[in-house]
């Protein structure tokens, strides 16, 4: 029943701030646009759309915030006015009271504020959908930042991802493209993701991970955490000193490289997909500051980490290849790996792909980014992939937001940025350090502790074998494993003598390179 009832809340909603405007003035349907009146009291008509639609995302609660915040980053895809509105999503969502936030801290403490920090400042120096953020001093002197989690925010997420799964449900039994899509999955992970985002023991325990993995990088900068002061619900950090990216004109004045930082953000979103499988999911420009500190100027500011996606290593070996199939233009290739990963049916024919998926991207290369709309581009491979049965696979729902992301500050920063150009070297390599012999030692060491246990047991496993199996099995057996034993001390023969022949011939050219007659 309460799913219902939110869902009357939300269709009156649209109606009450005029959203079905957007969507009926096509139309010019009188009767259907007289009937929303009488049912709507009190529209908002006279504010302009991109108000409208900001302040209605802002009723509806934080999920519906989240869509507002990845639309804003879209400007190609939406009108200036509308994206100009959805920015202020980023950071600037209402406040709750300073007393409730000063409540809240007390609680998760135990104690008073006073007894926390000397210095607690109660005007909020950022307010999103999920939190808002003080600047307060501890009483030892460091200069910290306070995240507060907004109070109430579980039950009414709650009450939207009861809604969400089962529109999912309907929409997988109902939609042709249910089953495809996987919907149900697909919420799932963004339920997983959204409570990740209300534990902030979790955001910092990411943040800290983050930090470790960026240090050797020197490109992006991520707070340290105070651990004696993180709870599920009060988190705080070192103070960042940097200006928004969004400000451009700011940054401009103060000399920052837009290029560089462009270049700079591909390395970094790069490097953290593909390097460490762990990466910043959340990368609208709320969270992203760049430093103008002499000691750290133009690097990124690295801030909220409550959404952080991670990719197993078959994830990224398949994600490489494929990008990198992509930037040589071996189309056939993303349709083999397409194939292999089962991402389409083995029925599927190579050649009728891979030319479904030239014609989406050819046109694309060779243009600067300026020139490309990467949601056109993921478009039309949705269309391609409704022809071929594609299965949309819910675990890179996150790299496709992050994506479209960093898509979206790249345009702002250097419109003339070529993606292909800069994230393929990277990537070629990042695959050569996987094939090659240092991919090859470094899976070694990672799997030395498991040969190490295993090896022992090796006499044990093979003397149980051969007792398990029958006679003639067991003989044939113990003969292949005597042949096998009798080639590996040949090779082992054929390599100490090389080695003793080597070291020798070492020696007897040293002796005669030194010997004085």
């Amino acid at each position: 029943m309460r799913q219902f009832l939110r869902l009357g809340f939300i269709v009156f909603i649209v109606l009450r701030y005029g959203l079905d405007e957007l969507a009926l003035s096509p139309f010019r349907q009188r009767s259907v646009r007289l009937l929303v009146r009488l049912l709507t009291v009190g529209r908002r008509l006279h504010e302009p759309r991109g108000v409208r639609l900001r302040l209605a995302l802002e009723r509806l609660g934080p999920i519906f915030v989240k869509f507002g915040q990845v639309l804003s980053t879209r400007r190609d895809l939406l009108p200036p006015d509308v994206s100009d509105e959805l920015a202020r999503l980023q950071d600037r969502v209402p406040p709750f009271p300073a007393a409730t936030a000063r409540a809240l801290v007390e609680k998760a403490f135990g104690r008073p504020v006073d007894a926390v920090f000397s210095r607690f400042e109660d005007e909020p120096v950022a307010s999103a959908s999920i939190a808002q953020v003080h600047f307060a001093l501890l009483q030892d002197g460091r200069e910290v930042a306070v995240k507060v989690l907004r109070p109430g925010m579980l039950a009414v997420i709650e009450d939207d991802l009861a809604l969400l799964h089962r529109l999912a449900r309907w929409v997988e039994r109902l939609s042709a493209d249910g089953k495809r899509l996987r919907p149900r999955e697909v919420v799932a992970e963004f339920d997983a993701y959204l409570h990740d985002e209300l534990d902030l023991v979790r955001e910092a325990a990411n943040a800290a991970q983050l930090r470790r993995n960026m240090q050797g990088l020197n490109l992006v900068l991520v707070p340290e955490m105070v651990w004696d002061l993180c709870t599920p619900t009060v988190l705080v950090m070192q103070r960042m000193s940097g200006v928004p990216i969004n400000q451009a004109q700011r940054l401009r004045d103060a000399g920052v490289d837009f290029k560089k930082l462009a270049r700079d953000g591909v390395t970094i979103f790069f490097t953290q997909v593909f390097r460490d499988g762990f990466f910043h999911a959340d990368m609208h420009p709320g969270n992203i500051q760049v430093s103008l500190e002499p000691a750290t100027f133009g690097r990124y500011i690295a801030l909220d980490f409550g959404i952080i996606g991670t990719l197993t290593e078959v994830d990224k070996d398949y994600l490489a290849q494929n990008f990198i199939a992509f930037f040589r233009r071996d189309y056939k290739r993303v349709a083999e790996l397409h194939v292999e990963s089962g991402w389409v049916p083995p029925s599927t024919r190579i050649d009728a792909l891979e030319g479904a998926i030239r014609a989406v991207c050819e046109p694309h290369f060779d243009r600067p980014l300026k020139d490309i709309s990467l949601g056109q581009v993921l478009l039309r491979l949705f269309q391609t992939s409704r022809r071929f049965n594609v299965h949309i696979q819910p675990q890179l729902v996150l790299l496709q937001k992050t994506l479209l992301n960093i898509e979206g500050l790249g345009r702002e920063l250097d419109p003339d940025l070529d993606l292909w150009t800069t994230a393929k070297p990277f990537l070629e390599r990042w695959m050569d350090e996987q094939v090659g012999w240092r991919g090859l030692l470094q899976r070694l060491e990672k799997q030395a502790p498991h040969y190490a246990h295993l090896l022992p047991e090796l006499p044990r496993l093979l003397h149980q074998r051969l007792q398990g199996a029958g006679a003639g099995g067991e003989h044939l057996l113990l003969r292949a494993v005597l042949q096998q034993q009798r080639r590996n001390h040949r090779l082992l023969q054929a390599l100490v003598f090389g080695a003793l022949g080597f070291l020798a011939g070492v020696v007897v050219t040293q002796l005669l390179l030194h010997w004085h007659p």
